[in-house]
Formats: C-alpha cells, sequence, structure tokens
C-alpha cells in the first residue's frame, strides 16, 4: 500500500504543470528552426543591409542635397521651444517628471502582479482603433505586454508635454505635434522584428529569408528615390494609363505649355446644351476622378448626358520655372474655356475644381469678374479652400523659415520635384501610409498588393518654382486671397464679386482641407451657395460612386451661422453625393441638345485620352 501510494506520488510529479507547459508552447515559437539555416541566412541579411545603405550613401559622396539635416533642425528648434516651457520653472519641471515615472511604476507594479499569477488591468491598454497591436500576443506574452505599454505611457506623457506647453503659439503646436508623430511612429515596437510578436514568429519560421527579401525591397527602394526611402505602396506593374486605368474613351483637343483639355465622347443620344469643364488639381494627376471603370467621376458624367472636358496639367520641368500662377490661369482655365466654346459653341459652361484647381478656378474667377467676363453659367467646387485661416495638415510645413529654403531648394532645381510633395502627404498620416508598408515590404518581405489609387497616389507630378511658390505664400502664409489682397495681373481679386450660382462639396474626415476651412471660405463668394459635405476623407469621399452605397452626404443645412449650425440642421442622406450635384446642375440649365461629336468643327483631335501630358513622369 505504501509502496502504491509512493509511485502515486511519482507520476503526479512527473505530470507537467499545465502553466510551466503553455510557456514552453509559447517560446517554442520564438525559437529558430534550423540553426545552421539561420546562420546563413544571418550573413546574407547583413549583405542586403549593406547594399541599403550605399543605396543610400552613394548620391550623398557624389554630392546630393541631403534635406534631412534642414528637418531635423526644424525639429530641434521646435522641441526646444517646447522644452524651454518645462524647465524654464523648476517646479514645472519636476512635476512633468514626476508624472511619467508615477506611469512607470504603476506599469512595473503591475507586471510583477501578473508574473506572480495575479490578475491586474492594464495601465495603459491601446484604443480598440490602433491596428499595430492587434496581434493576441501583445496582450498575452508578458514581454511584448510591458513593451507595448511602456510605449504607450511614454507617448500619451509626450503628447501631453506639448499640449499642456501654454506659452506655445498654435503653428509651433502644430509643428510639435507633427514632429513628435513621426517619431513616436518610427519608435512603435510593432516596427521591428525584437519587439513585434508577429514579425518575430514569421522571422523564425522562415529563418529569417523575410527580411533577407525585405532588405533587398529597401535597397531597391532607396535606389529608385535616388538616395531617399521611396515606399511602394502598391504593385504597380499590372497597371497601365489607357489601358486599365484612366480609361474612358476621348480625344486631346487642344494644347498649351501647361496643359492639354480632353473631351470625352458622348454615350447617350442626347446631352445637356451646357459643357461641363473640370480644373483638377496639379499637385497630382487628373485621373483620380477617371480611376476605372467602377470608379470614375468622369464615366458617370458622361453617362448623365454631360459633355466633359477635363484640364490636364503638364509635369513640368526646369523649362517652365518661371510658369506662375496667373499662366496657369491663363494658359489652362481661359484656354480650357475657349476651347469648350470652340468644340461646342457655348460660351458659358459648367465648371468645377477640385482641392487647388478649385482654388486656382476660384481666383479665376474673381479675376473674371473684375474684367466682367461673362464665360461661366455655374461653379462646382470640390474640397476647396479660398480661406486659409483653418486650414488642413499641410500647414505644418509653411512659415517663412522653411517656405525660404523651399524656394532656394526650386530655384537651384528649376521645379519642386514629385516625390518631394508624396512624402510631405505621407508624413501627414505616417501610421496609415508609411509604417504599415515599412512593415509589410521590410521587415516580412512581402510585396505590397495591387492598388489602383496607391497607383495614383505614387504617380507624383513636379511643381514650378513660380506657381508653388505663390501658391504657399499667398494662400497659405498670407491667405491673400480671403482678405481681397492677391493680386494677378494687376487686378485684385475680390471673391464678393464672384456671383454665380455655387455647390460646395466639403467632406468631413478632411486633413487637407478641413469641412471648417471649406465652410468659412464658402462664406466669401457673393453668390448663392449649396454647401454639402460627405462623408470620408479627401478622396475617398470624393470618388464614392452611386452603386457603391458608401458612406453619405450632408446637404440643405442653415449656412448663416457657423459649421456646428450647418451640421444640426442639415439634411443627411445615405450614399454618394454625384446624383444630388446632378440635379444641382440640372436646375442651373437642362436644355437638351443631340450629342456633340468629339472637337466638333473647330478642334481637330490631337490624340486619345488620357493624352501624353499625364503620361510624364517624375
Amino acid at each position: 500500500m505504501a509502496n502504491d501510494t509512493k509511485r502515486e506520488n511519482q507520476d503526479k510529479d512527473k505530470t507537467p504543470n499545465a502553466p510551466d507547459e503553455e510557456r514552453g508552447k509559447d517560446l517554442v515559437q520564438y525559437m529558430v528552426h534550423d540553426p545552421e539555416k539561420f546562420a546563413v541566412n544571418l550573413a546574407r541579411i547583413v549583405e542586403e543591409a549593406g547594399k541599403a545603405a550605399s543605396a543610400y550613401l552613394k548620391p550623398r559622396e557624389n554630392g546630393k542635397d541631403d534635406a534631412t539635416v534642414e528637418t531635423v533642425n526644424h525639429m530641434v528648434r521646435t522641441f526646444g521651444q517646447v522644452g524651454q516651457y518645462w524647465t524654464s520653472d523648476p517646479q514645472r519641471a519636476m512635476e512633468a517628471q514626476t508624472r511619467l515615472w508615477g506611469r512607470y511604476m504603476d506599469l512595473w507594479g503591475q507586471s510583477v502582479r501578473k508574473m506572480m499569477g495575479e490578475e491586474a488591468e492594464d495601465v495603459a491598454p491601446p484604443p480598440s482603433t490602433d491596428r499595430r497591436f492587434s496581434d493576441p500576443e501583445w496582450e498575452n506574452n508578458q514581454f511584448f505586454d510591458f513593451i507595448k505599454q511602456l510605449y504607450i505611457i511614454t507617448s500619451d506623457w509626450a503628447e501631453g508635454m506639448v499640449n499642456d506647453a501654454v506659452d506655445l503659439d498654435e503653428h509651433t503646436r502644430h509643428k510639435a505635434h507633427f514632429y513628435l508623430e513621426q517619431i513616436l511612429g518610427a519608435l512603435a515596437p510593432s516596427n521591428y522584428v525584437l519587439t513585434n510578436p508577429e514579425l518575430l514568429r514569421e522571422t523564425m519560421q522562415n529563418d529569417g529569408e523575410n527580411l533577407i527579401r525585405g532588405l533587398r525591397m529597401l535597397a531597391e527602394d532607396i535606389e529608385a528615390g535616388g538616395g531617399d526611402l521611396l515606399i511602394r505602396q502598391s504593385d504597380n506593374s499590372g497597371f497601365e494609363l489607357g489601358r486599365n486605368v484612366a480609361v474612358t474613351p476621348g480625344k486631346v483637343i487642344a494644347q498649351s505649355d501647361i496643359c492639354q483639355i480632353i473631351q470625352y465622347e458622348a454615350k447617350t443620344d442626347e446631352v445637356l446644351k451646357t459643357p461641363l469643364l473640370i480644373c483638377p488639381p496639379w499637385i497630382n494627376k487628373f485621373y483620380i476622378l477617371d480611376l476605372n471603370e467602377k470608379k470614375s467621376f468622369i464615366k458617370w458624367c458622361v453617362e448623365q448626358g454631360h459633355t466633359v472636358f477635363v484640364i490636364s496639367w503638364v509635369n513640368p520641368d526646369e523649362c517652365l520655372k518661371d510658369k506662375g500662377w496667373f499662366d496657369y490661369i491663363e494658359d489652362g482655365i481661359l484656354f480650357g474655356l475657349d476651347t469648350v466654346h470652340q468644340a461646342t459653341g457655348v460660351r458659358k459652361p459648367n465648371v468645377m475644381g477640385y482641392c487647388v484647381g478649385g482654388t486656382l478656378l476660384a481666383s479665376a474667377l474673381a479675376y473674371m469678374a473684375s474684367k466682367r467676363m461673362a464665360r461661366i453659367n455655374s461653379v462646382s467646387f470640390l474640397t476647396t479652400q479660398v480661406d486659409f485661416s483653418q486650414a488642413g495638415d499641410l500647414k505644418v510645413f509653411v512659415d517663412e523659415e522653411q517656405l525660404t529654403e523651399l524656394e532656394a531648394q526650386m530655384a537651384r532645381d528649376g521645379y519642386l520635384n514629385g516625390k518631394n510633395m508624396a512624402s510631405a502627404f505621407n508624413s501627414l498620416r505616417p501610421n496609415d501610409l508609411i509604417w504599415p508598408y515599412f512593415i509589410n515590404n521590410y521587415m516580412r518581405g512581402k510585396e505590397p498588393f495591387p492598388f489602383d489609387l496607391l497607383f495614383w497616389n505614387s504617380d507624383s507630378t513636379r511643381m514650378t518654382p513660380a506657381n508653388h511658390s505663390f501658391y504657399l505664400r499667398q494662400c497659405y502664409l498670407e491667405n491673400a486671397l480671403a482678405k481681397g489682397e492677391m493680386v494677378v495681373n494687376g487686378v485684385k481679386l475680390d471673391l464678393g464679386k464672384v456671383k454665380w450660382p455655387i455647390y460646395s462639396l466639403a467632406t468631413k474626415e478632411d486633413h487637407i482641407a478641413p469641412a471648417r476651412s471649406v465652410f468659412i471660405g464658402s462664406k466669401l463668394f457673393g453668390g448663392p451657395v449649396d454647401y454639402v459635405m460627405s462623408g470620408s476623407g479627401h478622396i475617398a469621399g470624393v470618388v464614392n460612386p452611386p452603386d457603391k452605397t458608401k458612406y453619405q452626404y450632408w446637404h440643405s443645412g442653415s449656412f448663416d451661422g457657423t459649421l456646428e449650425d450647418w451640421q444640426a440642421t442639415a439634411k443627411e442622406v445615405s450614399g454618394s453625393w454625384w446624383p444630388h450635384w446632378h440635379e444641382w446642375v440640372r436646375r442651373q440649365g437642362d436644355e437638351i441638345v443631340p450629342a456633340r461629336s468629339v472637337g466638333g468643327k473647330k478642334c481637330t483631335p490631337i490624340e486619345d485620352a488620357p493624352g501624353s501630358y499625364v503620361r510624364m513622369r517624375s
């Protein structure tokens, strides 16, 4: 009997403890599968990392200007102003340090309790919307849970230091938040193999081959960027303009040094007598409005019976460096109006401007109003700012010091490189447009998926120094158009003289042209304005085909008060704003005529749409 009891106790001792067994399984997934293969791959990883470093350093050894130095200088000076507020008062500085160390101690205590097997609530849980920490191991593994919360505590504290520095002017605070977002985004533990459970598992399972592929892509992307990292966001190999992107049939019927004018073929037997001329932004290319057959605003307009003309801006080089704001008005918008008149016989078309194309159009309208040029039937603005006092995130890049440096760079090169603008836009949303691709491409070693929107986003354009400097100074820095102080071709512009009916679309989540900024600017015009707000943001809120039944829009709010008053009284409608806009345009004139041939009798087609200007790569 005693021997049986002894054997039972021995058997119990051999039974593995469940928590220990689970911990063992947890460790296995983070162990190298094939040590010999991993060692070989480690040498290859070092080799590929060397190639990436060489791709970065070689252009600089050959005299390439490194803008990183200027950026770091701006960042240091900005944080210096934040730091000055906190260090100027010893008690204030001590309280700030105490807050941080107090939360660190809370985290340490929570971690110790968890190690002892006790239940303990997280000190700093991430927001449910933060996809960086979605892997279960961020919660279940004490090491990764500790790193995650340490990062969140530090991030919250740093953001609080900027928010609570009461002596900062708003522009400096905006810059401090921007630079802090870049730093915190870069330091996130989710970006690196040893501190991201998913990446660590994948690296161990693949014996490091994912890093070989990733570093090879990193070297390729640095080389493609001429020494700067040009992150690939999409597999662009399957996209081709005129084949599966920008495919709506049409012809280029006129061109100037600044632009080509495209007329699209009618799809209906009858069309509205009043044609539509679209002025897109030149910071990106026009085919955001003609991505593909299912996501084409241009195609949809043609199907509704509009005779559509589009300005396709040139991708300028140094030969066009002196082309300025009025050149874009004269050789772009006014040239487009003349072309529409020649092709259709209609002197007063409906006109539409998108983003900065709308800002240019607004200034052209004020110019025409001052010159008593009766050339317009109605005006539609899409996410267009004319008052920049409440402008979006791009204001972070605009002050006298930064503009002077940018102007010197443009004078040296003869243009602003499109890659600079692409990087600026990406940096406004680093956790959406930079770090997910950094992880997928360079850590996981995977090619990004093909995506037409990101193909368009990567197809950046250059800008002329004269035009870009005028835009940034007159609009963002001085807000001259809103103040009635902008002068073009000797004419002082007054938006109050613009009395044509206006449809002004904003988007609710726009960070480039915020709905409030668009609303404030819409009040400056002298004629009737229908202000409409679409759901989503700067691109998705505009390019929202009706058959998708996505998002919503609001209209018919009270335009007399504030944006909040308008929102409180506006009517919400599910789906796309496109049909609502079409009905508005028809109310401005719905006479029908037989469908027109492209170019009419006076404009000979030059080439097929989308034309050659849009195919020029930066």
